[in-house]
Formats: C-alpha cells, structure tokens, sequence
C-alpha cells in the first residue's frame, strides 16, 4: 500500500470529492446561520409589532415601531456578525502567517512535527516519515494547516459576505411580522400575526434541526414556545399601556 494512501487518499479516486464535501459542509454552515438570522428577524419584529398593536389600533406607529425594529436589527445583526467573523478570520490568518514563517526558518524541524502527528495518528515511522515527505513536497503550509491546526487556506470566511448574510436573513424574516400585522383587517391582525410568526418559527426550528441532525420536533417546539412567551408578553404590556392612557 502506498503511503500516500495511508495518509486518507484512497487510491480509488474517492479523495477527488473531499473538496465538494468540504463545500457542502460550509454551504450548510452558511445556511444554518441564515436560518438563525431569518427566527431573530421574525421573533424581534414580531414582538415589536404586536406589543405596539395591543397598545393602539393605528397603522402609524405600528409601521414606524416596526420598521425602526427591521432597520435597527439588521445593522445590529451585520455589525455583530462583522465583528466576529473578523476576529475569527484575523486569527485564522496570524496562524496561517506564522506556520508558513516556521516552514521558511525551520523546515527540518516542521518535517518532524509532521511525522510525529502521523505517528500519533497509528502510522509506523517508516509510513509516517513517508507521508509527512511526500505531503510536503506537494504543498507543506496545506499539509501542515490541516494536520496541525484543521485549517484549510481557502475556507477563510469574509467577515463582508457574513456581515450581509446575516442582515438579508434578518431583513426576510422579520418582513413576516410587518406584513402579517399590517396587511388583515384590524379585528384580526393580532391573530393573524400570532399564527404567522408561530407557524413561520416551527418552520425554521425544523429547517435548523435537519441541518444539525437533531431532533425537528423538539426544536421547533422550543422555538414556538419562546417566540409564543415573547409575544404574549409585549402584547399583554402594549394593552396594558394603552388601557392605562401612558400612550
């Protein structure tokens, strides 16, 4: 058996599809966290809208409430995502900055750091010494990224592109709520945004279930039970405000 093969790299081609594996594994990611920004977006505004409805019946500062809610949460999810996606990203790099210094000032000292994590791995010193030769001389900062630190150079996130994932995600989920409460009648306005966001919360609790692989039941009724307390809590103070006069 050859050594590369050891390393991971079946001989029958199927290492060929390691980098689609790796794709599908950060489109999900992706997705995961737009699902998130999208159960933010409709349980924030939600609450937002229904709290102000139940302190008055005009559509003035129902809208102004809830769209003050939509811009501020979007900015505020992109400024957040920014930052940590930066602080990830700006790591990720001054790892990367300095694995490839040490390969250029200690490149025997690297051969062996490679060999003993292969070695640690099960392989035999002969087959390590192999693997760790034959990796470096195809491409060392890669081999020495994904064997030491499990990073790969081309999976650095934009803190850009997360920053805009996460205020479109916001931004869609939370025009839910805006539609549900000003586009009914006023007698069920209420209800129909109740419903909307209730069944519109089960959806992505299951959708963020099925990408983590846990249970889609149990997750959506967590997320309905929250988001069903966060607007029966706003709603009850909006009335209790606008019965008391205060607004």
């Amino acid at each position: 058996m050859e050594s590369a093969d050891l390393a991971g790299s079946p001989p029958d081609g199927r290492h060929q599809n390691e980098p689609h594996s790796n794709d599908i594994v950060h489109r999900l990611n992706w997705l995961r966290a737009g699902v998130l920004g999208a159960n933010d977006g409709i349980v924030s505004v939600a609450a937002i809208v229904v709290g102000v409805a139940g302190a008055t019946s005009d559509q003035g500062p129902i809208l102004a409430a809830g769209a003050a809610g939509m811009v501020g949460g979007a900015v505020s999810m992109a400024l957040g995502e920014y930052v940590s996606v930066s602080s990830q990203s700006d790591s990720q790099k001054n790892l990367i900055e300095k694995e490839r210094r040490e390969l250029a000032e200690e490149p025997e000292d690297e051969l062996l750091e490679l060999t003993a994590i292969y070695r640690s791995k099960g392989l035999s010193e002969e087959t390590a010494q192999n693997v760790a030769r034959e990796l470096t001389e195809h491409d060392a900062l890669a081999a020495h990224l994904s064997a030491e630190l499990n990073i790969d150079e081309q999976d650095i996130v934009s803190p850009w592109h997360a920053a805009f994932a996460s205020a479109i995600a916001f931004t869609l989920g939370a025009a839910l709520p805006m539609l549900a409460i000003l586009l009914p009648p006023e007698n069920i306005r209420v209800a129909v945004t109740f419903g909307a966001v209730l069944v519109a919360l089960a959806l992505t609790g299951a959708v963020g279930a099925w990408i983590g692989g846990g249970s889609k039941l149990r997750a959506a009724t967590r997320v309905v039970v929250g988001g069903g307390l966060a607007l029966a809590a706003t709603f009850t103070i909006g009335n209790l405000l606008g019965a008391s006069g205060i607004v």
